[in-house]
C-alpha cells in the first residue's frame, strides 16, 4: 500500500473532524466527519474558504489569526486557544468546538491540518460544574445572611467570595451616600475601602450608571465602546451590578478581569443573584434597626413621661410649700429671698420637665395656622444677634407656601434649637441653611422611600444644615435620645433634639436627621399643612381671684400633693372638700354634699382617670364645673375641650384663677 492510500486510510480513521487547508486559507481536503459535523454533503467542503465554517461575526478576526499562525505555523494541541470557537453548519446551526492545528509540507505548497473536535457535551458538563458552584456560593450568601447579626457581616465577605468563585482580582460593594451624591467603597478586593471614590473610577458616570439601575457590561475596556465604563483601563472587562432598595439604586456590585469577555451568562447571573441577595439583606438590617430605634425612642418616651410627671408632683409640692411659706414671711424680707431663690430653682425644674414631656410627647401643644417664611423671618432676625459673625446664615423659602399647622411658640423654639446645635457643631465657623418647602408623601409610595414614618398628605419640610464635624454612625443612633450629648460638661443637656423630635412626632411630623463625619449635618423637620385657618384662642374672661367660701371637691391621690391643692384653695376664700379617688368623689357628688366645682388632678392611680371622672359627675351634676391638672398627658386622659388644663407645678395665683373662671363660667351657662 502506497504511503498515499496510508495517509488517505488513516485521514477517514481518525474520530476527530479533518481539515486540509491550503496557504489561501481554501478547504483542498475534509474526511467524512468534517462533513458529517458541519452538515454538508460530501465533497461540498472542498475549495470552501475556511472561515465559510465560522459565524460571520468572527470571520474577520479568524482570518487574521489564520494569517499570523501560517507567517509563523507550529504545532498547536487541542484546547489551548484560551478563547471560545464557534462551528457553523449551512443552517445556521452555531456549536463549541476546539481545535489542534498542524503544519505540513507537500509537493503543492504548505498545508495545514485542523483537527476539530465537537465539545457541545463537554462543554454542558463544565457550565454544569460551574453553575453548581456559583448555586453553592448563592447559598452560602445566604446563610451568611441568616447567621450575620450586622450589615458588615456580610457586606464585607462578599468580594473576597466572589472575587474566587470568578477567578478575578478586583470585586468592590460600592454605596451611594445620601443626599450628598458621591460613591463609597464599603468593601472591596483590589480596591482601597473607605475612599470617597476608587481611584480611576469617573464617580459622575459612575453615579449615573447606578442610578439607571440596570447592569453595565464591557467586554472588552481596551475598545472605544468600552468608553461607557465608569472605569478607565487599557485591557480586560468590567460588569456593574446594581443594589436595588425596593426598585431604587442604593449602591452596586462592581467586578473587573484582566481578560476581554471574562464575564459569561452565568458569571452574570451569579453577580445579579448575589446582589439581589445583599440588597435585600442591607434592606431588612436597616428596616430592623429603623424599627428597632423607634422603639427604642418610644420605651424612653414612656419612661421619661413617667418620670417627668412624678417630679411634677414633687415639685408641685416644693412650690407650693415655698409659696405659702413666702405668705407667712412676707414681713421678713431675708427668708423672702430665700424663699424667691428657691421658687427659681423649681421653675427651673419645670422647664426640664417641660422638655422631658415634649421629647415624650406629653407636652400641651396650641396648634393652629402657621405663616413659616414671616416665622423663620423673625427666627433670622433672632440667629443673627446669636450666632457670631464666624457663621453665616442662609435662610430660604420655597414660593408660596401652604401654611404649617403647629404650634406656633414650640416651633421657633424647635427651630432655634437646631439653629444653634449646628452652630456649636462648627466651632470655627461655617455656614448653616435653613430651607423651608411643600413635600408630599403619596398613598402609594414605596416602604423605601423614607417616609415610613409619614402619614400619606402634605407637609411643610423644614430643614437646617451645617458645614460642621457632622456626626459618626454610632452618635448618630443615639441623637435623638434624651440626655445625650457630646458637648463637654455643662455647655449641653441633651435635651435639644429629644424635645424638637417629640414636637415634630405630636404634631402629626416627623424629624430626620443625615449625618456623616467630615460631611455635616442636615436635620429635616416635617410638619402638617394646615386645612384651614386656626381660630386663635379667646381671651380668658376677667374673673375673680378669690372665693366666697364656695366649696371646692379636690381629687388627687398624692396625699402631699392634695395637701397643698386644700392649702391654696382654703387661703383663697374656698371652703375644701378633698378625697383619695375618683369612687370616692362619685360618691360624694351622688349624695347632697355641696360643690362649686371640682378639682381633679388627670393621673389617678387605679380605676378611673380623671377625664373620665369629670364626664361621670356631670352626669351626675350636669352644670358641674371641673378644672383638670396634670404634670403627664397622654391622648387617652387629655382634657377635652369642656374642661380646663391646669399644668403643674402650679401657683396659687393660678389655681384661684382657673377655679374661678370656671365657677364664673358655670354661672353664666346656668
Amino acid at each position: 500500500m502506497s504511503a498515499r492510500a496510508s495517509f488517505a486510510d488513516l485521514f477517514e480513521a481518525v474520530p476527530d473532524a479533518l481539515l486540509l487547508v491550503d496557504g489561501e486559507g481554501r478547504i483542498v481536503q475534509a474526511n467524512a466527519q468534517a462533513e458529517r459535523l458541519f452538515g454538508y454533503a460530501p465533497g461540498a467542503l472542498l475549495r470552501l474558504p475556511v472561515e465559510a465554517l465560522i459565524p460571520a461575526a468572527a470571520r474577520e478576526r479568524h482570518r487574521r489569526y489564520r494569517e499570523h499562525y501560517m507567517a509563523k505555523p507550529h504545532v498547536r494541541p487541542m484546547g489551548v486557544t484560551g478563547q471560545s470557537l464557534i462551528g457553523l453548519r449551512p443552517d445556521g446551526t452555531q456549536f463549541p468546538v476546539e481545535i489542534a492545528l498542524s503544519p505540513m509540507g507537500g509537493e503543492h505548497g504548505p498545508r495545514y491540518l485542523a483537527s476539530v473536535r465537537d465539545i457541545s457535551e463537554t462543554q454542558r458538563a463544565r457550565q454544569a460544574l460551574v453553575r453548581a458552584r456559583y448555586d453553592a456560593l448563592a447559598a452560602r450568601i445566604g446563610q451568611l445572611a441568616l447567621e450575620a447579626q450586622d450589615e458588615s457581616g456580610v457586606v464585607d465577605a462578599l468580594p473576597r467570595l466572589l472575587a474566587a468563585a470568578l477567578d478575578i482580582a478586583t470585586v468592590a460593594v460600592l454605596f451611594v451616600s445620601g443626599d450628598r451624591q458621591s460613591v463609597e467603597v464599603r468593601a472591596s478586593v483590589g480596591l482601597d475601602e473607605g475612599d470617597a471614590v476608587a481611584p480611576g473610577l469617573d464617580e459622575a458616570l459612575l453615579l449615573a450608571q447606578i442610578g439607571a439601575g440596570e447592569t453595565v457590561l464591557a467586554e472588552d475596556l481596551a475598545t472605544a465602546a468600552a468608553a461607557r465604563f465608569a472605569l478607565p483601563a487599557s485591557a480586560g472587562s468590567g460588569v456593574l451590578v446594581p443594589l436595588l432598595d425596593r426598585g431604587r439604586p442604593m449602591g452596586a456590585l462592581l467586578a473587573l478581569a484582566p481578560q476581554p469577555r471574562h464575564f459569561d451568562h452565568d458569571a452574570l447571573h451569579l453577580l445579579r443573584s448575589v446582589a439581589n441577595l445583599a440588597a435585600a439583606f442591607v434592606q431588612r438590617r436597616r428596616t430592623e434597626e429603623q424599627l428597632a430605634h423607634s422603639q427604642r425612642l418610644d420605651a424612653i418616651g414612656q419612661l421619661t413621661g413617667g418620670i417627668a410627671h412624678d417630679f411634677n408632683n414633687l415639685l408641685t409640692v416644693m412650690s407650693g410649700s415655698l409659696q405659702l411659706l413666702e405668705m407667712e414671711c412676707a414681713d421678713k424680707p431675708e427668708a423672702g429671698e430665700l424663699i424667691a431663690s428657691a421658687l427659681r430653682s423649681v421653675g427651673r425644674g419645670a422647664e426640664l420637665t417641660g422638655k422631658l414631656l415634649a421629647f415624650a410627647r406629653r407636652q400641651r401643644l396650641s396648634p393652629r395656622a402657621v405663616d413659616v417664611p414671616a416665622l423663620l423671618g423673625d427666627v433670622e432676625s433672632m440667629l443673627k444677634r446669636t450666632l457670631g459673625d464666624s457663621v453665616h446664615l442662609h435662610v430660604e423659602c420655597g414660593a408660596g407656601l401652604p401654611p404649617a399647622y403647629a404650634d406656633p411658640g414650640q416651633l421657633e423654639a424647635a427651630l432655634l434649637n437646631l439653629a444653634l446645635n449646628a452652630r456649636d457643631a462648627m466651632p470655627r465657623g461655617g455656614e448653616i441653611a435653613i430651607e423651608a418647602g411643600a413635600h408630599r408623601v403619596a398613598a402609594e409610595r414605596r416602604a423605601g422611600d423614607g417616609e415610613a414614618e409619614l402619614a400619606a398628605g402634605d407637609y411643610l419640610r423644614l430643614a437646617v444644615a451645617d458645614t460642621g464635624r457632622g456626626m459618626a454612625p454610632e452618635t448618630l443612633a443615639r441623637a435623638m435620645e434624651p440626655f445625650f450629648t457630646t458637648k463637654e460638661a455643662g455647655r449641653g443637656s441633651g435635651l435639644g433634639l429629644s424635645m424638637v423630635y417629640g414636637f415634630a412626632k405630636q404634631s402629626g411630623g416627623h424629624l430626620r436627621i443625615d449625618s456623616a463625619l467630615g460631611y455635616g449635618t442636615r436635620v429635616e423637620l416635617f410638619l402638617p399643612v394646615a386645612r384651614a385657618r386656626a381660630e386663635a384662642p379667646a381671651p380668658a374672661a376677667g374673673a375673680h381671684a378669690s372665693g366666697r367660701g364656695e366649696t371646692v371637691l379636690v381629687v388627687e391621690d398624692d396625699a402631699a400633693v392634695r395637701a397643698i391643692a386644700v392649702a391654696f384653695l382654703r387661703s383663697c376664700g374656698y371652703r375644701v372638700v378633698a378625697v383619695d379617688n375618683a369612687a370616692e368623689a362619685l360618691r360624694y357628688l351622688a349624695g347632697d354634699g355641696e360643690a362649686a366645682a371640682m378639682f381633679s388632678d388627670v393621673m389617678l392611680g387605679e380605676g378611673m382617670n380623671g377625664k373620665e371622672l369629670a364626664a361621670a359627675a356631670r352626669r351626675l351634676r350636669a352644670a358641674l364645673p371641673v378644672v383638670l391638672t396634670s404634670g403627664y398627658e397622654t391622648p387617652a386622659v387629655a382634657a377635652g375641650e369642656s374642661f380646663d388644663l391646669l399644668r403643674k407645678p402650679y401657683r396659687r395665683e393660678q389655681v384661684a384663677a382657673a377655679i374661678a373662671r370656671a365657677i364664673a363660667a358655670g354661672r353664666d351657662g346656668g
